[in-house]
């Protein structure tokens, strides 16, 4: 329980780190935290900051997945790595969050993260690439979802 503590302490350190654009400092400061779930979350609230503020994300992200990766539980490792990817989304990284999904290794989520991807460049007018990504889903509802979706954005 302790460790948990500790972990949400350093993670408002972290936090704090960012709100005044002390990357390098939140990445060191990110390290110490010994709960891996609560570094996932760090290291994910760091590269939305980085990309916000128009810096260099790139180590952090690889840093994020990595973390991520060894969240103890299946399912965590996957809600952190589909938040991950929505941020992305939502900051316009859409190739970022494409290559996320890769490591998403429940098909269900990974198809839904696919689905969004594909969605979001239908919206910016790359309808034949958005296509070939949902041809590529595997999850079949959520493949006849995403079509549905993408037929409605035409």
């Amino acid at each position: 329980m302790q460790e948990w503590y500790r972990s949400r302490a350093l993670y408002e350190g972290v936090i704090k780190l960012l709100n005044a654009h002390r990357f390098n400092e939140a990445l060191d400061l990110v390290e110490k935290i010994p709960d891996t779930k609560v570094k996932s979350m760090a290291l994910n609230q760091i590269v939305v900051e980085l990309i916000k503020a128009g810096e260099d994300y790139s180590t952090a992200l690889n840093r994020a997945v990595e973390v991520a990766m060894n969240v103890t539980s299946q399912d965590e490792s996957t809600k952190t790595l589909m938040s991950l990817a929505f941020d992305l989304l939502e900051l316009g990284k859409i190739d970022d969050a494409l290559k996320i999904a890769e490591y998403i290794s429940d098909i269900s989520n990974r198809a839904k993260v696919e689905a969004e991807v594909a969605l979001k460049l239908a919206e910016r007018g790359e309808i034949a690439r958005a296509m070939g990504i949902i041809d590529n889903i595997l999850d079949e509802d959520v493949k006849t979802w995403a079509t549905s979706r993408l037929a409605n954005k035409l």
